[in-house]
């Protein structure tokens, strides 16, 4: 029997910036306009952080190498991140949030869900609150960004990405069946590019082919994710939107400016890279329980390693003996390494900190 959608529907928004970085860098200076920018990526051995939908046209896309995307483009203008910029706006993007809910969850830097089922302001519907919340935007940052409307999370998170830039769809209750079968399976929020792919290699090419297939038979094959997919496509979400969100993972990585093959090299790179890891775990007050080595190889190849306690590891000296033996354990000889990251997770007891900013940096 098919689940039905909730008759007592919520009235979700989720705002996404436009090319968020790239947009600000345009905005303060005019001579950006119009051009191909790409944020960070202007070292030897850089990657994007962002690129405006100039830039975007010829493929580049954020986390892309810096070289990569020079060679998509080669008139591509390469300008330092300014934080301290983006955060600013992102604290006045946040106060106009606040004028129309208390419910925000802050997603990332550059964008959150609302729930206005209850409005603070005299709105009846919600296609008329995130208009609004645009023309805000626009008029007191001359920044643009899209917005998804729907009843959950998960559809008004796709909606929001439909029309960009400066765009505003919805997806009303009745409509959400025949769009979620209609949509393709990459275009579903959490499915990446190998899931993507071993979906298609099983026939699975729309939400109408993932709706074919039973609960069970989704969770052998995609473990917990399965079984959300498996509602999701049906049009059931009851996640809510949390105005204080727990953070998952806390970390620190660092690009090589040249590829690292000696593992005695390595080891003194994370030794420095344990200080800044260290530092940022203090600052938040945030202790996990468990560890993550990530290492990312000359041909991006991306290796993940991970030790658990029964408590926080908070010690120096525990954290250095950890990672070092993570490093050692899963380095191999003829390795080359050009990145490397640390990540604190399984947090036990969680900093608000940053709650009140749209973002951390």
């Amino acid at each position: 029997m098919e689940n039905p959608i909730p008759i007592a529907t919520r009235k979700i928004i989720h705002v996404d910036m436009d090319a968020f970085f790239a947009a600000v860098e345009q905005r303060d200076n005019p001579d950006l306009i119009g051009k191909p920018v790409a944020v960070g990526g202007g070292s030897k051995r850089g990657v994007l952080t962002t690129a405006s939908y100039e830039a975007r046209k010829f493929g580049i896309r954020s986390a892309m190498p810096g070289f990569k995307a020079k060679a998509l483009c080669p008139d591509l203008i390469f300008v330092k991140p300014r934080f301290d910029a983006y955060k600013e706006v992102s604290v006045k993007i946040r106060e106009i949030f606040s004028r129309y809910t208390d419910l925000i969850e802050p997603l990332s830097l550059d964008e959150a869900y609302l729930d206005v089922t209850e409005c603070k302001l005299d709105f009846e519907y919600a296609q008329d609150i995130a208009a609004a919340i645009k023309d805000d935007i626009l008029r007191e940052t001359q920044l643009t960004a899209s917005a998804g409307v729907s009843y959950c999370k998960f559809i008004a998170k796709i909606a929001s990405d439909i029309d960009k830039p400066n765009g505003l769809t919805v997806i009303k209750p009745k409509q959400a069946i025949s769009f979620l079968e209609t949509l393709a399976i990459e275009k579903f929020y959490g499915v990446g590019k190998v899931t993507a792919k071993k979906m298609k290699d099983q026939g699975i090419h729309t939400g109408l082919d993932l709706k074919g297939w039973t609960k069970l038979d989704l969770a052998t094959q995609f473990g917990k994710s399965g079984r959300f997919y498996y509602d999701i496509v049906r049009g059931v979400d009851d996640r809510p939107v949390k105005a204080e969100r727990i953070r998952k993972s806390l970390g620190v990585e660092r690009t090589f400016q040249e590829n690292i093959s000696d593992l005695d090299k390595l080891t003194e790179r994370l030794e420095k890279l344990i200080d800044t890891f260290l530092a940022r775990l203090e600052k938040n007050n945030s202790f996990g329980k468990t560890m993550t080595l990530k290492m990312k190889t000359a041909d991006f190849q991306i290796i993940t390693r991970s030790q658990s306690q029964g408590f926080p590891i908070r010690e120096r000296t525990m954290i250095e003996d950890i990672a070092k033996q993570l490093l050692i354990n899963n380095f191999e000889e003829g390795m080359a390494i050009r990145l490397m990251g640390l990540t604190s997770s399984n947090f036990v007891e969680e900093s608000n900190d940053g709650q009140m900013e749209m973002f951390v940096e």
